[in-house]
């Protein structure tokens, strides 16, 4: 037999926390102190975000938007928060059309320093 000290009891434990949360719709802030790979890892685990925005937007959603784009997820600015779904779920702003003018659209980002896809504007 091998020499290896597996605790498969811990391994279960982090993974039932992991996906607990699936689905879920997930409240934080985001001011850089959240390492932006554990956004990325909520959102692919399904989880929607929605984040008090403390600080410069791009700055702060540059490390992980372009990763959130490229699993098909969404990101978008709105009033103070960025909302970020995971694949195959929508952000519909079809009711937004009638507040006097505001407008809200999604897009792709062109680069990897666009942290708001292209064409999203605060709302």
């Amino acid at each position: 037999m091998s020499d290896w000290d597996l605790d498969l009891r811990d391994a279960e434990e982090k993974m039932d926390e992991a996906f607990a949360a699936a689905g879920d719709v997930v409240l934080g802030v985001l001011d850089g102190t959240t390492d932006p790979e554990e956004w990325v890892r909520s959102v692919d685990y399904g989880n929607t975000l929605v984040l008090s925005i403390e600080g410069d937007l791009n700055e702060l959603a540059a490390p992980f938007a372009r990763d959130v784009k490229e699993m098909d997820g969404e990101l978008m600015h709105f009033r103070g928060f960025l909302v970020v779904t995971p694949p195959g779920v929508s952000i519909d702003t079809d009711r937004l059309g009638d507040s006097g003018g505001a407008e809200a659209e999604t897009g792709e980002a062109d680069d990897a320093d666009e942290a708001e896809p292209k064409g999203v504007e605060e709302v």
